[in-house]
């Protein structure tokens, strides 16, 4: 009987002991959330810091069609509002991490004591809130003490996030702070990433793929291993199914279905237009030390989100690329087909002398000389270096390929490439509308469209006929003998004659200027030359928009001059825009991450020529594309050597001015196409002007450039959203005061130009 009553004392002791020892517990639960509310056990964040929440948000380049060309970053996170999320995201995210979401005020103390108790083999007991809370106040503990101290300050974040936020405002929270890997920071980013959509477009699968990826975002990295996303994202379905969120049926079709992802890695070498993402980088670094913020600290581009309104067009912009590619990949192919086993490849014309001096340079100005030079090598290490095999991964227009070859090999067989600039503008409102700087930005990022001058050979002609026309009132009838001319010593500052040639060497006859324009005849530009002067023609151009130093001498009107694809594309807005030329501009507005308008943009002009002037340079352009060195737009039939002329024959109907030009040696191609609402130019040529096609037959303008603006205009027509006009060229009120039909086309010789053979060489050399 004593033994059973110390018994029953022990028990109650016992239970005395444990409701003492739970309270104890309960209390310093207690105590240390208290401490924790206060602040004494670390600073918590204030009601403005969670009222605004600090993330870094990207800047987003924006184009006139509502696109996101491209971001600058220090994460890649663009905020998302909740009802741009699709719904499929939200009941995956609330199935798999938190059921009782709508039912808790931010801690689930169910979930939270069968974590406890099952040790979390059921799942954690955070819910989304704490999730939150925790991505956006903690950095990762050190130790276990810390995660506990950690843990209660996530509870308290929690119930503070749950009193000034709603539900749903807490999930799109989530969503936006949440690092998908990749720079996919937030949805936003993921969703473009991963499926190229936007987070409203998020299909149930992409749904379950990317809530899948919360859980751990390495280790269920759906493009390393599809196995145990695959799995993971069934998880999602099954979670969905307890949910009542999908059916029986739904879930048995979904999890059977493979993964499907469109990944697209973003970043600057990647995606549309990376030469004009760049140069636009450099302008807002610019510009955020002379616009700053009210309390006169700078914007930063790369966290503070801003929004830049640009003119370029999407769809354009991606048809530019493409003609580009096919055309410079074809060319290419060419290009080695006609180099290859020369000793002296890719350079003609220069000595084997000025050659190594070509190739020294090159290889003084690598990074991989400098990086050697740093480490103290000296030169004669560094030439056994240059010239030692070794593995490397290379550009080839059909992606990188691995070879073995010297460092040296590599400089001479990158000199083979011919580079492209390409840029398109709308003469009226001088909207930028596609800019190609180059023809792969991960190995060639120097720009050809700003940074970048070359001759521009014959496309200058139209100057020299503009001041002509303007100055002399000249009719594009009017004829000058085809013989040749000379511009005497002492005139114009001359030290000598000069008496530049015909490119084909044949003379005879007299010619309209329609006609001399039209075949590019050095004879009839020089006799112009002759009648106005360099400094009239300096003058013009400079008025056109051309900021470029200018040798002031009789040459230029042959294109001596070195001018960007930029500046030709500037000018010729001139002609189209009835006299008045319009500043290219690239951004419509810029706004902060709140939509406020930090600064609008509007083109500066300039009224150049009368409204008759500018319409009898387009007169005389169009004669280019009619029976001249344009002429193969409009073959319908006919095939060239080796296929070279890409996409040919085009068959274009439509009123085109236009002007080729092909410098000496054939170093520069270049062809400048105006429509009613668009100004093209076009530059193609190899980095060292020494390497280029052996004859004109390949190296002409008509041939290196032409065809990128073909196929570009080609996409554009053909994309009736764009509106690019196919009428003629808007005449002026008044009537024409000189007159515009010539007789028919004639040839140097005065011969009508009824068909041109497509195997015919254009007369383009201009020296």
């Amino acid at each position: 009987m004593a033994n059973k009553k110390k018994t029953k004392d022990d028990f109650r002791a016992y239970v005395k002991w444990l409701w003492i020892l739970f309270g104890i517990g309960l209390f310093a639960t207690f105590a240390f959330i208290t401490l924790v509310a206060v602040g004494a056990l670390g600073k918590l964040p204030t009601f403005e810091e969670i009222e605004n929440p600090k993330s870094n948000l990207a800047s987003e380049i924006i184009t006139s069609d509502n696109k996101v060309l491209g971001k600058f970053y220090q994460e890649n996170r663009t905020h998302t509002d909740y009802k741009d999320l699709s719904p499929h995201l939200i009941n995956a995210l609330v199935a798999t991490e938190d059921e009782r979401y709508y039912q808790h005020s931010g801690i689930d103390f169910e979930a939270l004591a069968r974590a406890v108790i099952r040790m979390g083999k059921d799942g954690g007991g955070s819910t989304i809130t704490q999730q939150l809370a925790k991505q956006l106040f903690h950095e990762p503990a050190q130790s276990v003490l810390e995660r506990i101290k950690q843990k209660f300050m996530e509870w308290v974040i929690s119930a503070k996030l749950e009193r000034q936020y709603t539900k749903q405002e807490i999930i799109a929270m989530y969503f936006n702070q949440f690092d998908f890997i990749y720079q996919a920071v937030g949805i936003n980013s993921a969703a473009k990433i991963y499926f190229d959509t936007t987070p409203d477009s998020l299909t149930i699968e992409q749904s379950a793929i990317l809530v899948g990826m919360v859980k751990n975002p390495s280790l269920y990295n759906p493009r390393r291993d599809t196995v145990r996303m695959k799995d993971r994202r069934n998880v999602v379905y099954s979670q969905m199914l307890r949910n009542d969120m999908i059916t029986k049926e739904e879930y048995d079709t979904l999890k059977i279905r493979p993964l499907r992802i469109k990944f697209s890695r973003q970043s600057h070498l990647e995606g549309l237009a990376p030469y004009f993402r760049e140069y636009l980088r450099a302008y807002m670094k610019n510009w955020v030390k002379e616009h700053p913020k009210p309390d006169g600290t700078e914007y930063n581009i790369y966290t503070d989100g801003l929004k830049i309104y640009t003119t370029l067009d999407y769809r354009m912009q991606t048809y530019a690329e493409e003609a580009v590619k096919e055309h410079f990949s074809n060319l290419q192919r060419v290009f080695f087909m006609k180099e290859k086993g020369r000793k002296y490849a890719p350079f003609h014309n220069v000595s084997e002398s000025q050659i190594e001096s070509i190739m020294e340079h090159a290889k003084r100005r690598s990074n991989h000389y400098k990086s050697l030079k740093r480490r103290g090598m000296s030169n004669d290490s560094i030439d056994i270096v240059f010239n030692t095999p070794k593995e490397m991964t290379v550009f080839g227009w059909n992606g990188d390929f691995d070879t073995i070859m010297s460092p040296m090999d590599s400089i001479r067989y990158y000199k083979h490439f011919y580079q492209a600039g390409m840029m398109s503008v709308e003469p009226q409102t001088g909207f930028v509308k596609a800019w190609v700087g180059g023809i792969d930005y991960k190995h060639f990022k120097y720009d050809h469209v700003k940074q970048g001058k070359r001759q521009v050979g014959s496309t200058f002609k139209p100057f020299v006929y503009a001041t002509a026309i303007k100055q002399k009132h000249y009719s594009p009838c009017f004829t000058v003998p085809n013989v040749k001319t000379c511009i005497e010593q002492g005139k114009f500052g001359l030290l000598q004659d000069w008496c530049p040639s015909n490119s084909d060497g044949k003379y005879g006859g007299s010619l309209t200027l329609k006609s001399a324009l039209a075949n590019s005849v050095n004879t009839v530009t020089t006799y112009l030359m002759k009648q106005v002067g360099p400094q009239p023609v300096v003058r013009l151009i400079e008025e056109m928009g051309v900021t470029s130093e200018i040798d002031i001498q009789p040459s230029i009107a042959l294109g001596t001059l070195d001018l960007s694809v930029y500046e030709m594309a500037g000018s010729y807005t001139t002609f189209a825009n009835k006299g008045v030329y319009t500043e290219p501009i690239m951004i419509t507005r810029i706004e902060d991450k709140n939509g406020v308008v930090l600064q609008e943009f509007t083109p500066r002009t300039n009224e150049v020529m009368n409204e008759e002037d500018a319409y009898v340079i387009l007169d005389l352009m169009k004669g280019v594309t009619q029976a001249g060195t344009g002429a193969r737009l409009r073959l319908g039939s006919g095939r060239y050597t080796n296929d070279v002329v890409t996409g040919f024959p085009w068959d274009f109907q439509n009123p085109i001015a236009g002007k080729t030009g092909t410098t000496q040696n054939n170093s520069d191609g270049w062809f400048m196409g105006v429509v009613p609402n668009l100004i093209t130019s076009v530059w193609g040529g190899c980095e060292d002007r020494a390497a280029h096609f052996g004859s004109i037959y390949y190296g002409q303008g008509a041939t290196v450039a032409l065809p990128v603006w073909a196929l570009f205009m080609e996409k554009c027509y053909a994309d009736k959203n764009l509106k690019i006009s196919k009428a003629d060229f808007e005449k002026p009120l008044d009537p024409i005061s000189v007159e515009l039909n010539c007789k028919q086309y004639e040839d140097e010789e005065g011969e009508p130009m009824d068909q041109v053979d497509p195997n015919a060489i254009d007369p383009e050399i201009n020296f």
